[in-house]
């Protein structure tokens, strides 16, 4: 009797001890990783700002403003659309600790969907953060997932009816931000999200709108650039710029039968220029192996190798992959030209951005190079 009191003894201090260990991981998850504003920062809003339902929640989420000394045009940046896709979020961490503005306003959104930032995807191994070696130290910083946490919406349908047009998707995609716009002021927690930052469109009147985003080697629209039928001027100039600086980048147009997403929905019930933008990021792919630190920094995947030998990649592969350097590279040199192809259009549009890094920079110094001290 004595003996199976000690083991049950044992095994509660055993069960206790672990569900510690995982309550701690769980709310390390919440924790945001720290964002360290540059000079040219002038003013820090949130999205409940612009839709008061959203304050107090987790959709709820920081905007970074940056004013330029001469009015111009204004540009927004997503970042963190979907918290699996680094290159998104930490071109927008360059921009807010970089950026300075001689004319314009940008406004950057490092964690558009914010709630995705606190959870990983299920079954997919990934890991919780990555590190950044700085000048002055490391950084940390999240590695999310593709959908909202469960905890802050639950439960998926079977069907996703999409509710401006009728399209029916998967049951989780109820909890895809990007295929949630223009939103409702009633939906879900992720239709809320979406119809904030549509407010914030509309209310600020942004020009033009450029989501960031990755895909696999494996997905057809890669290193490419996806606008709305009223952006497509715009987009065709970069490319040509693109092109002419060695840069080789895709131009898709925005299927009208395809949903939900930022290229067509932000077009359509805004009137700023919306436009995606996709690099190769083989963390994400089915064909990958080991889904550790290393390979959301390197790019490095002996499988996508055998990939690509066999014609099954959509992108160039070489046992140099693609680093998380030149995806960064890759958005905000892209930006930078669409933003130059906005003004060149419509001068009264113009925006003027200085000390931001482009892929050539990034590629011979790091991205470290280009992150702020962090804070003791």
């Amino acid at each position: 009797m004595r003996g199976n009191k000690t083991t049950g003894t044992i095994l509660l201090v055993c069960s206790l001890a672990i569900a510690f260990i995982a309550g701690k991981e769980f709310k390390k998850m919440r924790e945001p990783e720290p964002i360290i504003k540059g000079s040219g920062v002038t003013e820090v809003k949130m999205l409940s700002d612009y839709f008061s339902e959203l304050k107090g929640t987790n959709a709820d989420t920081e905007i970074y403003v940056m004013k330029g000394k001469e009015e111009g045009g204004s540009a927004l940046v997503l970042g963190g659309t979907h918290g699996n896709e680094p290159s998104g979020i930490m071109s927008a961490v360059v921009l807010i600790e970089n950026a300075q503005l001689e004319k314009g306003t940008l406004y950057v959104i490092p964690r558009t969907n914010n709630s995705g930032l606190t959870h990983n995807d299920p079954q997919e191994g990934s890991p919780q953060r990555f590190t950044i070696k700085t000048k002055n130290g490391e950084r940390w910083f999240r590695y999310g997932s593709r959908a909202t946490n469960p905890l802050d919406q639950w439960p998926d349908p079977d069907v996703y009816i999409h509710a401006s047009s009728g399209q029916q998707l998967s049951g989780n995609e109820t909890r895809n931000i990007n295929r949630a716009y223009p939103g409702r002021p009633d939906g879900t927690t992720t239709e809320k999200a979406a119809y904030g930052i549509a407010e914030l469109i509309r209310k600020d009147n942004i020009d033009m709108t450029v989501d960031l985003h990755e895909a696999s080697p494996e997905y057809p629209v890669i290193n490419a650039i996806v606008a709305h039928d009223k952006a497509m001027g715009i987009a065709s100039t970069a490319v040509m710029n693109l092109e002419f600086e060695n840069i080789a980048i895709g131009l898709e147009p925005s299927p009208v039968t395809l949903r939900g997403l930022t290229h067509r929905e932000l077009g359509d019930f805004t009137n700023t220029y919306a436009i995606l933008m996709e690099t190769a990021n083989p963390a994400q792919g089915r064909l990958r192996g080991k889904t550790d630190e290393a390979l959301v920094l390197t790019g490095i995947d002996p499988t996508y190798v055998k990939a690509q030998k066999l014609g099954r990649l959509f992108v160039p592969y070489d046992e140099n992959g693609h680093p998380l350097e030149e995806r960064v590279g890759r958005h905000i040199t892209s930006f930078l030209e669409l933003v130059k192809s906005m003004g060149e259009l419509e001068p009264e549009k113009e925006i003027v951005i200085e000390n931001v890094p482009v892929i050539g920079d990034l590629m011979e110094n790091g991205l470290g190079h280009y992150l702020n001290e962090a804070q003791k």
